[in-house]
């Protein structure tokens, strides 16, 4: 009898000393847990306590550039600390791209992508990042045409005469700001509809492409707005096409490629923030909110409109649905039009 009651206190010993240590050990978690959300408040609360750096993956000049200065500037003034943009080029801008997404995610390196991230998976193998994992999609600065301009010396006038002489001449050369660009898969697609043959030049951004497009070593180009839009206004080149659905502000005298008889050919080229992936939800948060007040701002509408930017600054998920769209539509494009970059 004493054997068997001997028994019973020490299985319910055992079972208290388990209860004791499983208790400790969940105590153990939540402790863990609590402080880990702790320095992650603490961390967005803080933030930022020291210089915000905007990585640019595109030499100066060109439509990213001319769309973060202003947003670079205005949210400077607002948290009270400086905001560098730095043009962190090459490789199409994949060198930048590849440098955000390995950064801290403490919110202090922003990266400003176009949509070539989304068409870069669909064309190189070797990419250092992954624009569906690597990133957070913080909002979208702007939506802008791919724009169709000639050097005076090439002697059209419209996107009909154009594809005239290249039925004559096959093989006109033309620009980019690099291969596997947005800028590129346009050009292609035209040239697809038009049934007509383009030399692919590609440069490192939109600035030095249209640096020879002025000085006429190049006479036809596949570009960005921004940086085109003074030099259309002082005559210097022509534009003949946009990609955009309707006519872009500033650009109203230039028809649309569907316009000029190019149907189907609807591309709107977008600039965006992303933060490196596991960045803080709040710092994300707060980073969204002043970039879409700045974007709001008369100053910068207007300074945007004036490139034909035409100013956005959704939410996160509505950002991250554009991503993903053009992901999918790139693929396609990228497939169907048989691009490929050696």
């Amino acid at each position: 009898m004493q054997g068997r009651q001997m028994e019973r206190y020490t299985g319910t010993a055992m079972v208290l000393r388990w209860l004791i240590a499983m208790h400790a050990s969940l105590l153990r978690v939540f402790v863990a847990l609590f402080l880990s959300l702790a320095s992650v408040l603490a961390l967005a609360q803080a933030w930022p306590s020291k210089p915000i750096r905007w990585i640019v993956p595109f030499p100066a000049g060109g439509s990213t550039d001319i769309a973060t200065r202003p947003v670079a500037e205005r949210l400077r003034q607002v948290f009270g600390q400086s905001g560098i943009v730095e043009n962190r080029t090459g490789a199409a801008g994949h060198i930048g791209m590849e440098y955000v997404a390995k950064s801290a995610p403490d919110g202090y390196t922003v990266l400003v992508g176009t949509d070539g991230m989304t068409s870069a998976p669909h064309l190189y193998s070797n990419l250092g990042f992954d624009p569906r994992r690597d990133f957070l999609p913080v909002t979208q600065l702007s939506r802008q045409p791919v724009l169709l301009a000639v050097h005076p010396s090439l002697g059209v006038g419209s996107v009909a005469e154009l594809v005239a002489l290249a039925k004559r001449k096959p093989g006109i050369a033309y620009a980019t700001s690099g291969a596997g660009s947005p800028q590129h898969i346009v050009a292609e697609w035209f040239a697809s509809i038009a049934g007509i043959a383009l030399t692919h030049v590609p440069y490192k951004g939109g600035g030095q492409a249209i640096t020879d497009l002025l000085g006429g070593q190049v006479q036809l180009a596949s570009l960005g707005s921004s940086p085109l839009i003074p030099h259309y206004r002082s005559g210097k080149v022509k534009v003949l096409a946009q990609s955009t659905r309707v006519r872009a502000s500033g650009l109203e005298q230039v028809p649309t490629y569907e316009q000029a008889d190019i149907k189907n050919l609807v591309v709107e080229q977008w600039l965006g923030v992303f933060l490196p992936a596991a960045t803080p939800k709040e710092i994300l948060t707060r980073l969204n909110a002043e970039i879409v007040k700045a974007l709001a701002d008369p100053a910068i509408r207007a300074n945007y409109l004036q490139a034909a930017l035409e100013p956005v600054g959704n939410t996160p998920e509505q950002f991250a649905k554009v991503v993903r769209d053009d992901y999918e539509r790139y693929g396609l494009l990228v497939r169907d039009l048989k691009i490929k970059i050696d």
